[in-house]
Parts: C-alpha cells; sequence; structure tokens
C-alpha cells in the first residue's frame, strides 16, 4: 500500500515508518521542514512540505494514496500549560486533522482508510470506573481537546473513508515518551509514587503501539473509536514499584499531589488522573498483544542502554561503485565537515577487510580528538561494520548496509552510541550530542548526493 503519514519525525512515528518499511508499504510523509526531517525518519521514503496550521493541502496530494495515518500534534507535556501552549496544544491537532479531511474528500480517488491519533485524555478523571469505548466524555482541558480532535477525525463520515481513531494510552519506549522524561529519576534513586498513588495508568509499549496503527489500516472490518491500551492498566503505586524493580533502584521518595500542582499547575493533572481503560474492543478485532503485562514490557525497554541512530539514503550508482567509494577510508575525509578537521592518519592493512583498524584525528567545537575504529565485519558490495576502539564514546558501532534499489543503491546506516560517564551525564548531553551528530550526518547526506549524482 501506498501509506501518508504525519508526525513521523516524532517517538510514536519513527518506530511507525520504520515498521510500515518492513512490512514493505511504499510511505508519503508529510513534515514542516523535509530537509531537517531527513536525519529523524529512519527511512527512505517521499517527503512533502506541509504547514498543518497553515494554508490548505491540496487534493492531488492525496494521489495514488491508499490510507493515511495521521500522528501530528504539539507535545502534551512539552511545557507548563499557559494560555498560549494550551492553544497550541489544540489548534495543532484540530487544524492538522481538518487539513488532511478535506483534502482527502475533495480527493477524486480517495484514500480508503483513515487512522488518527487521540487520547484517553477524552475521559478525564474517572476513578476506579472502567472506561470503555462507549464511556462519556469527562471534564478538563484535555478532554475538551480529544473531542474537538475526534469531531475533526469523523467529518468524513459521509466521504466513504473507512475512519479509525485509537485513543492512546502512556505509551512507554525506550529513548523518549513518558519513560524517558521519567526514567532519569528512578535511576538516580530519586523517585516514588505520585500523590496517593493510587490512580490507574493506562499504558501501551510502542511496538504494541505501532503494530495496532498498522493493524486498524490493514482490518477491514475496523471503524469507529478503540482504545489503544495495554489490557492490564495498573495503578501508579504498582508502575512506581515494577519500575524500581526493574532498574534495580529504591522507590521510596513519594511525590505529594500538592507539590505537583504546585510546580506543574494544570499539568499536573496528566500524572494524577486515574483512567482504567478497557482494551477488549481492540483485542475482538484478533490483535494479540507482544507486550501485555508492565513488567515484561518494562524490562524489554530497560534492557536496552545504546541510543540509536538510524538512516537511509537512495543514490543513482551501482552498488559496487558505491560500496567502493566507501571503502576508501580518505572518502571520510570528503563527506565530514571541514570545520571537524578529519583526516585518516593510517590503516593496519593496506586494504580494508575484516580486523584493520583506522586511526584518525579530528576537532570536535575547537577541541582536538584521536579515535581509532576497527572492522569487526566486512562482506564487500553488501555490509560492513566498525567499532570504535579508542575515542570519545563509551561504545560506538556503525553498520552500513548496501542493497540494490530502483536502478541505484540504498546506503543505511546503523549506529549505537553510548555517552561516557554516569547516567546523569548522559541525560543532561544527550540531546546536545545528537543535535551535534545530526549536523554531521546532513553534512554526509549533501555530500554523498554530491559525489554520487550520477
Amino acid at each position: 500500500m501506498k501509506i501518508m503519514v504525519t508526525g513521523a519525525t516524532g517517538f510514536i512515528g519513527k518506530e511507525l515508518v520504520k515498521r510500515l518499511n518492513d512490512k514493505g508499504h511504499e510511505m508519503v510523509v508529510l513534515t514542516r521542514k523535509p530537509e531537517a526531517a531527513r536525519f529523524n525518519i529512519p527511512v527512505e521514503c517521499e517527503l512533502r512540505e506541509w504547514e498543518p496550521e497553515g494554508k490548505a493541502l491540496s487534493p492531488s496530494i492525496m494521489k495514488g494514496i491508499d490510507a493515511v495515518i495521521n500522528l501530528a500534534g504539539e507535545g502534551i507535556a512539552n511545557g507548563l500549560w499557559t494560555d498560549t501552549r494550551k492553544q497550541k496544544i489544540m489548534n495543532s491537532r484540530v487544524s492538522s486533522v481538518r487539513r488532511l479531511v478535506d483534502a482527502m474528500v475533495q480527493c477524486n480517488k480517495r484514500p480508503r482508510v483513515f487512522v488518527s491519533a487521540s487520547a484517553i485524555g477524552f475521559y478525564g478523571d474517572r476513578g476506579d470506573e472502567s472506561l470503555d469505548e462507549t464511556a462519556r466524555e469527562g471534564e478538563g482541558f484535555l478532554s475538551r481537546v480529544c473531542q474537538r480532535w475526534e469531531n475533526e477525525i469523523f467529518e468524513t463520515k459521509d466521504s466513504g473513508i473507512r475512519t479509525v481513531a485509537l485513543r492512546f494510552g502512556m505509551v512507554l519506549g525506550h529513548d523518549g515518551g513518558a519513560l524517558g522524561a521519567m526514567e532519569p529519576a528512578f535511576r538516580l534513586g530519586l523517585a516514588g509514587r505520585l500523590g496517593d498513588g493510587r490512580q490507574w495508568m493506562s499504558w501501551i509499549h510502542i511496538h504494541d503501539l505501532v503494530d495496532l496503527l498498522i493493524h486498524a489500516v490493514e482490518q477491514p472490518g475496523m471503524n469507529g473509536i478503540y482504545n489503544a491500551v495495554s489490557p492490564n492498566p495498573v495503578r501508579n503505586l504498582e508502575f512506581t514499584k515494577t519500575l524500581g524493580q526493574t532498574l534495580k533502584r529504591p522507590t521510596i521518595l513519594p511525590v505529594p499531589a500538592f507539590a505537583l500542582r504546585l510546580l506543574l499547575g494544570e499539568l499536573s493533572g496528566l500524572l494524577l488522573a486515574s483512567q482504567r481503560v478497557s482494551a477488549d474492543k481492540i483485542v475482538k478485532t484478533g490483535f494479540n498483544f507482544n507486550f501485555a503485562n508492565l513488567k515484561d514490557a518494562l524490562e524489554d525497554i530497560c534492557k536496552q542502554s545504546f541510543h540509536e541512530i538510524q538512516t537511509e539514503q537512495w543514490v543513482p550508482q551501482p552498488i559496487h561503485k558505491v560500496f567502493e567509494f566507501f571503502r576508501d577510508a580518505r572518502n571520510l575525509e570528503k563527506i565530514t565537515p571541514g570545520d571537524m578537521r578529519f583526516r585518516v592518519v593510517d590503516q593496519s592493512t593496506r586494504e580494508i577487510e575484516e580486523g584493520t583498524r583506522i586511526n584518525y584525528r579530528f576537532s570536535f567545537h575547537g577541541i582536538p580528538m584521536r579515535w581509532q575504529s576497527k572492522i569487526v565485519y566486512w562482506k564487500p558490495d553488501e555490509k560492513f561494520s566498525d567499532l570504535q576502539m579508542k575515542g570519545p564514546y563509551q561504545y560506538w558501532r556503525h553498520t552500513h548496509e548496501f542493497t540494490e534499489k530502483n536502478n541505484g543503491t540504498l546506503i543505511r546506516d546503523r549506529v549505537h552510541y553510548k555517552i561516557p560517564l554516569s547516567f546523569a551525564i548522559d541525560w543532561a548531553a544527550k540531546g546536545w550530542i545528537r543535535r551535534n551528530l545530526e549536523t554531521v550526518f546532513n553534512y554526509r547526506r549533501h555530500t554523498l548526493a554530491r559525489l554520487l549524482d550520477g
């Protein structure tokens, strides 16, 4: 299928496009800044610029699109809920859906299915009440956002487009989302229950959520509203205890409700509201959860200690020519930003092969550094991996893969890295380091496109 995705650079979107790519779907991504998005979208796909809160989308943009998945929206917990920020949260969801729906319904050949995010914030704070999709709306800002959001989603009702709204619970995954915000305090032993700890938390593992989004596209019988949550919600006290046990850290420092309200204002409702949400309806569609229990989900997520970069780039050159370029270590000098003064010092063998060690020197923000890498896997024209032996990272492994595609070559880079020193340093510096890596990889992309443009 040819699937249009919005919000593909976000925490959930990046995992979704990887999974769609693995399943062989073709993707078109709508994004505000296509050039900047390249680094954050892990697969090669068509990027089209849009302004979700600006001008209308042309119906022609939907030509050939079989399905649309909408994940666009301003981050709910990215800042305190001032009046201005609340308006941004509301507009980013309502306006983006309105523009998508308008373009879909005006298109001559409409997409067959529209799947959009919503949220269990629809239900508000409901104590111990069990909430299925027939439950009434709640009260408060998030409930109002979700109500207006879903009203726009189902403006497709007379268009013949099958439409599904998934009410997301708290999404748990590595290196981002709710757990990314909570994990530092837990790893440092500075966390405990929130309020009295009796509030229900309805959650979902990111891999299950991504599979559920695709399930909604592929299952023709799905229509309407579904809760996107694990079948096993837990109270905050159990969540806190389980996360602490998984990380082998104490959880003895409770945060009183009044302190959260004092610090976060209205935003504290995200942490204190109780929502015991049912997954029965989605289970009846035949969907199987890989992570139905919190302990299994947290153990899977917390065992991942590395940060990851994955990018793809297509060039119009035969695979043997592209690999020849990469097998010459000195070509790294050409595809690294000039201000880094990157130089190859020497290598241990005349030709690169498995076991070859290569020494480099470079400058990082004016600080001279040295790096030694070892080729730990080498398969000409297909794949090679280099491992940092000496350098600034605690761990760095870069795998390069090459695949013939569309009379050219798809170059895939996958990097796993770990920042040195403590978890606290990692938490404080990871955003800055990733931005620096983004600069390097974007320069590399532009240079490769120029050098290997045919």
